[in-house]
């Protein structure tokens, strides 16, 4: 911290004082707030206070303003966190203990008829042709380059094209193949990544007009883990500005099913790219829906991971106790080979757990207790309905044994949706106030520019007693997962209350409706994002929606 820092943070802090300071005479302040200023802020809090009450709080009140305009002095970083954090789980949890159990299945190499087939295959079975070099991560990075080159302009899903850096990895790859260092199932595998992931020395736009220009200087942790797998670059993909829904400065990414359509988002083009064969898997961020709803608009795996389980440092923070980093591939196993990449402590992020993670896709799922949403189900209408019959019918053929519960209501957990607006508002009060936001292109009432500027009046103490409700939610979620290993439920059903509490979801495609695919959801126990995947990988083994490709020609 620099001198100049420090003395505006003394500044500040002078202003602000302490208790025992307030309670000593203080010099009037200017008297810019008045009575009828605060009666009309009181009303929109739904308070009231008599005109003696209002009278002794408003010398206090006009010292606040100085100190908070003080507190706008400050030069803070735009990835500077708060001094608090979100942990899931009950009170004094504990890292699990013992070592991972990762044990992949294991795919011989198999031949391909053509380019196409060799660009949708899933990671679990690129991984050995590029073991036994029977292909090469530089010829199958160039198949992927001049895909995202010939179909992003229609998909709109790519933002920066980072070949030449690609080329490299790709060759290095190759050379230690050769060389017999093999690093794993991501070696050699070119991927996307969202564009709101650090990466030295090229463009991280967070889809958002004011930060076209922005250069990070350094690597996001998962982008350090994921170069360390030997997994290759190939793009910065499009997100919705700010991380909300599809629409950034280059217009709306399109779902590769339908190109009149949105991918929705915010994890935009990492699904569209990955549903459409341009590249291997992709990464992808959730605070509420941004890998579940692409990744079911595009027919592609999404998973979003406990909260904690992935660092964060290097993203681009939204709201700090509820985002979250997660693959988007075009298998269940692709995910696991992905998240057992990049999880894990890195000395950064302090919400980071070091609980194992376990994948085990051959053990049998009759230990697990899985519970089946059958009113969410029933509420269903339509060929939505017949679509999600057919797929709980399917999984039972699959062996997969399941029990209807019950969930504990969720409704409540949308009013703490002020939490995210809250943090978010926080997050870029920066450009609210000197006009930038402005320059997004969704400047609807639902878009980020009016929500930063609403949240802008929800006090300190309302955002508080929102935490103190969501910590009751996370036990009350906590006592009602003793019960259970696995949830089986439409995908947006407890999308809400999973997102608040921290708890995993993967989702995985089951069919089309009107043309468009729809995803079934899969939760899990907090830290236990293998269980959730094994009952999908049981539900891709007995169906083939997985495997179906977009019609882009």
């Amino acid at each position: 911290m620099d001198r100049r820092t420090c003395l505006q943070l003394l500044s500040i802090l002078s202003l602000a004082g302490n208790k025992a300071a307030a309670q000593q005479p203080q010099p009037p302040a200017p008297s810019r707030i008045d009575d009828a200023q605060l009666q009309a802020a009181l009303k929109l809090m739904g308070l009231e206070f008599d005109e003696k009450q209002r009278q002794m709080m408003l010398p206090g009140l006009n010292r606040s303003l100085n100190g908070m305009e003080g507190l706008r002095t400050v030069d803070v970083p735009l990835d500077t966190e708060p001094a608090i954090a979100f942990h899931p789980g009950l009170p004094g949890r504990a890292a699990a203990a013992g070592k991972p159990r990762f044990r992949p299945t294991v795919h011989k190499p198999a031949p391909w008829k053509s380019d196409e087939d060799l660009a949708f295959l899933p990671v679990a079975r690129l991984a050995p042709l590029l073991r036994a070099r029977k292909i090469s991560s530089v010829d199958l990075t160039k198949l992927y380059l001049a895909r995202l080159k010939q179909h992003s302009p229609k998909l709109l899903c790519l933002i920066t094209l980072t070949e030449e850096l690609a080329l490299q990895q790709a060759a290095r790859a190759d050379q230690e193949i050769r060389r017999g260092r093999y690093r794993g199932p991501l070696h050699g595998v070119p991927w996307g990544a969202k564009d709101l992931f650090a990466t030295r020395g090229i463009p991280t736009t967070w889809g958002a007009e004011p930060f076209q220009q922005q250069v990070i200087d350094y690597d996001a942790t998962v982008v350090e883990r994921l170069d360390k797998a030997g997994a290759v670059l190939l793009a910065k993909l499009s997100m919705g500005a700010l991380a909300m829904g599809g629409l950034w400065f280059g217009g709306m990414t399109k779902t590769p099913w339908n190109t009149e359509q949105s991918s929705s988002g915010s994890s935009a083009g990492s699904a569209s790219a990955t549903a459409a064969g341009l590249v291997g898997f992709a990464l992808g961020t959730e605070t509420l829906g941004s890998i579940v709803s692409p990744s079911i608009r595009c027919g592609v795996v999404g998973l979003r991971p406990t909260y904690g389980r992935v660092s964060r440092y290097g993203a681009m923070g939204l709201s700090w106790t509820m985002d979250k980093i997660g693959p988007i591939c075009r298998s269940a196993e692709d995910c696991a080979l992905v998240l057992n990449a990049i999880y894990g402590p890195d000395g950064r992020d302090r919400t980071v757990t070091a609980d194992p993670f376990h994948w085990e896709p051959r053990k049998r799922l009759a230990g697990l207790r899985i519970g089946v949403l059958e009113k969410a189900f029933a509420n269903t209408k339509g060929e939505e309905q017949k679509l999600y019959d057919q797929a709980l019918a399917d999984l039972r053929k699959a062996g997969v044994t399941m029990k209807p519960v019950d969930v504990p209501d969720d409704a409540g957990s949308r009013r703490l949706m002020v939490i995210l607006n809250a943090e978010a508002a926080a997050a870029f009060d920066d450009i609210t106030r000197d006009g930038r936001v402005n320059q997004l292109r969704g400047q609807q009432a639902g878009d980020w520019p009016n929500s930063f500027r609403t949240a802008r009046l929800v006090p300190a103490v309302e955002y508080l007693r929102a935490q103190r409700i969501r910590a009751r939610l996370v036990t009350q979620m906590e006592q009602f997962f003793q019960d259970w290993d696995v949830l089986v439920g439409p995908p947006n059903t407890l999308l809400s209350v999973t997102n608040l509490t921290g708890h995993p979801e993967v989702v995985a495609p089951c069919g089309f409706v009107d043309g468009m695919p729809r995803g079934l959801g899969f939760y899990g126990r907090l830290y236990d994002e293998g269980s959730p995947l094994r009952v999908a990988l049981a539900y891709e083994q007995a169906t083939d929606w997985h495997t179906r490709r977009p019609p882009l020609t």
